[in-house]
């Protein structure tokens, strides 16, 4: 593409910034206090913009246009199930961790069931997310290497070279600030493709959505519940209701940014900033894809063999780069791919300081409760390192080995790393559970999840002929927190009550009552 040298210059200005970030606020970062929930002093308005950044990735900037391309707009409809989840608990939980937890949302927990499932949650989390960190990183180089023509390697190694870097000095600081940059870029850049496209397309935009709407590129899914189809609306929402109550009940890059804030008002009102600014976007880039189509489709130019699999058929998440690659102004194009790049820094960046802060919390001071908190400091930079370099490390195993090796890292992952939404239930909403009992149904969901995960799809891990799960994949996730929910409960019963350890809700709403909630790990 002409004028890729300055889409170079755009993409190396903007990474030197994010550095420069980092750089500037290292000095800040002398305690565990500071490089973990940034002295609890964030506004509002850079915590939402924080959040958003993170909860929006790379992933984000190719599959939804992929998915508005391909089919219609059924996998939008987990994304709006934030604004249910967040409207029916967040003004519950959100006060609760503040008051319950001082850095791990693993805390909880371990107050409530004991170390072991602190522990287990800790290291579910950690399992999670790491799968996730080096498919965000090869999918955001190989786009970007895809529109500027540089060595995928390269992208892998200075995009992960200067996450780490801010992220390592600057603590979760600095990823609050970048994400605020990372968020403000990831709208411009995203209206300027609409722009774009809105312009191009022949007939204009209405021609546009008309032919989309005759089409049901709009549709968002079957509305027949179904479990074996994942383009059903109730199938969709069910998981997307799981998801984001694991989410923001269980999942430490979300409980971490409750706790930066100056109060409980601040925090909520951040995390609904965060939460109102993503549906937005999902929507616009499902709209994006939608375009894309119907551009294509009335003849605003040919797709080349380059998005076409062995079969003729179009490879969906391939077209989207293709449009920038070839019909982006050079410098607007690199604009695109710095804020594609923000979008997945910011998930990387986040999960590498929350990665640490468990390692630190839930484990470190485990092994060393005597460590003063200067020695943590330099564990949780040490984890942040290390973090990093794996991440990597595995983002340039998936680009050397292919998707395969991925495909089984997720098996493996998702059987360790399910049903904590309906552990948090179990935890949040039941005076008689307990320890035992939550650990049958920690088990049970393991040997679910095991079996479902290795035995499903029409080209299985285990194959089990008449005995292989059934169902859609996402299903898998949804039933996992039932088997927790209510093999925990029901086995709880089987084993004499424990003293009430007052970490429910129930406690919590009589302690609020009471006038006691103090905040920061200290409700009882």
């Amino acid at each position: 593409m002409n004028g890729r040298w300055l889409d170079g210059l755009v993409l190396l200005l903007y990474l030197g910034a994010m550095a420069a970030v980092g750089w500037r606020l290292a000095r800040r970062q002398t305690s565990t206090e500071a490089y973990f929930v940034a002295r609890r002093s964030v506004p509002h308005w850079a915590m939402g913009l924080s959040m958003f950044a993170t909860l929006i990735s790379s992933i984000t900037f190719i599959a939804y246009p992929g998915s508005g391309f391909a089919g219609n707009w059924s996998e939008l409809v987990p994304g709006i199930m934030v604004l249910v989840v967040l409207g029916l608990v967040g003004a519950v939980v959100i006060p609760f961790y503040r008051e319950a937890v001082g850095v791990s949302a693993y805390e909880y927990f371990g107050r409530r069931f004991g170390y072991g499932v602190r522990a287990y949650t800790g290291l579910a989390f950690i399992a999670g997310h790491f799968s996730k960190m080096g498919f965000v990183l090869y999918l955001m180089a190989l786009t970007a290497s895809s529109m500027t023509g540089w060595d995928l390697y390269l992208l892998l190694g200075l995009v992960g070279l200067v996450t780490l870097f801010y992220t390592w000095l600057g603590g979760l600081e600095a990823v609050i600030w970048t994400d605020v940059v990372q968020g403000l870029l990831m709208w411009l850049g995203a209206l300027v493709v609409l722009g774009l496209l809105l312009w191009m397309i022949p007939g204009g935009p209405e021609a546009a959505v008309s032919h989309a709407a005759r089409a049901g590129k709009f549709e968002l899914g079957h509305w027949t519940f179904d479990p074996a189809d994942a383009r059903s609306f109730w199938v969709m929402a069910l998981y997307g209701f799981f998801w984001y109550l694991q989410k923001y009940g269980a999942d430490q890059t979300v409980v971490q940014r409750y706790l930066v804030a100056r109060s409980h008002r601040e925090a909520f009102r951040g995390v609904a900033l965060g939460a109102v600014l993503c549906v937005p976007i999902w929507t616009l880039f499902m709209f994006i894809g939608t375009l894309l189509w119907a551009y294509y489709d009335l003849g605003g130019a040919p797709l080349p063999a380059a998005v076409l699999d062995a079969q003729g058929r179009v490879q969906a998440d391939r077209v989207f780069p293709h449009f920038l690659s070839t019909q982006m102004p050079a410098g607007l194009a690199g604009l695109f791919i710095a804020a594609l790049l923000g979008a997945g820094m910011s998930t990387l960046s986040s999960d590498l300081n929350c990665l640490a802060a468990v390692g630190v919390e839930d484990y470190y001071r485990r092994l060393r409760p005597d460590a003063s908190d200067a020695a943590r400091l330099r564990m949780g930079r040490g984890l942040v390192l290390l973090a990093g370099v794996l991440a990597t490390g595995i983002a340039a195993l998936i680009a050397w080995r292919g998707e395969r090796v991925l495909s089984f890292y997720y098996a493996v992952t998702s059987i360790v790393s399910g049903g904590l939404a309906g552990l948090f239930l179990l935890a949040f909403l039941s005076r008689r559970a307990n320890r035992r009992g939550v650990w049958v149904g920690i088990v049970a969901n393991l040997l679910f999840t095991g079996w479902a995960v290795l035995t499903r799809g029409s080209d299985p891990w285990l194959d089990l002929g008449p005995y292989n799960y059934p169902w859609s994949g996402v299903m898998i996730g949804i039933l996992g927190h039932f088997v927790v929910l209510l093999v925990g409960y029901v086995a709880s019963w089987c084993f004499p009550p424990e003293a009430n350890p007052g970490w429910t809700f129930w406690d919590w709403r009589r302690t609020r009552g009471a006038g006691t909630g103090q905040g920061h790990g200290r409700l009882s």
